[in-house]
């Protein structure tokens, strides 16, 4: 049972030649590589279900990019049109290529104020009138909310970001 013909899909010279270079870059995220092999098996004809098998992914996976493409194509020929360079046509395509942004809750702490967290937990105690040798996630989540870094946090929340980070307090490193 066949249901609608997929949209199909025509690359211009520019933009087959930059999704060919983000397969072939070493350094291209693998992501981009898979979503580019799809776009560029759109533009040989292939339908969603031979992308699909060929890619090892699933049908719908095709699809949405196929889409994603087919709604940005009138942009990127427009682009090409005022003559941007390469390297300009390349972050639009990346764009075009980016994860949309996830349901859910949002990060409740930034990235900036992690990277406080973390380094007040790499000073000494001492140095900011705490009686203790060593900083444990009680300590540190009251250090940083009496500096106002952020508004609250959980002696637990503080213990992830330390163990993410791989931290140990000036005086045990190299101890452990």
């Amino acid at each position: 049972m066949s249901g609608p013909r997929p949209t199909s899909i025509t690359l211009t010279e520019r933009q087959q030649s930059i999704l060919e270079q983000m397969v072939r870059r070493s350094t291209s995220p693998q992501r981009l590589v898979m979503r580019a092999k799809i776009i560029l098996a759109v533009a040989q004809g292939q339908n969603n279900s031979q992308i699909a098998k060929q890619q090892m992914l699933r049908r719908n996976c095709a699809a949405k990019w196929r889409k994603r493409w087919h709604a940005a194509s009138a942009r990127l020929a427009e682009m090409e049109d005022k003559g941007v360079d390469d390297k300009l046509l390349r972050e639009e395509i990346e764009v075009i290529f980016a994860d949309a942004p996830r349901p859910g809750t949002p990060a409740k702490f930034t990235a900036e104020e992690i990277v406080k967290i973390v380094a007040v937990a790499c000073e000494e105690p001492k140095a900011s009138g705490r009686p203790v040798t060593n900083w444990t996630p009680k300590e540190l989540a009251e250090e940083v909310i009496q500096r106002e870094i952020v508004a609250s946090i959980s002696p637990r929340t503080v213990g992830r970001f330390l163990k993410a980070k791989q931290i140990s307090s000036p005086t045990s490193a190299g101890t452990g």
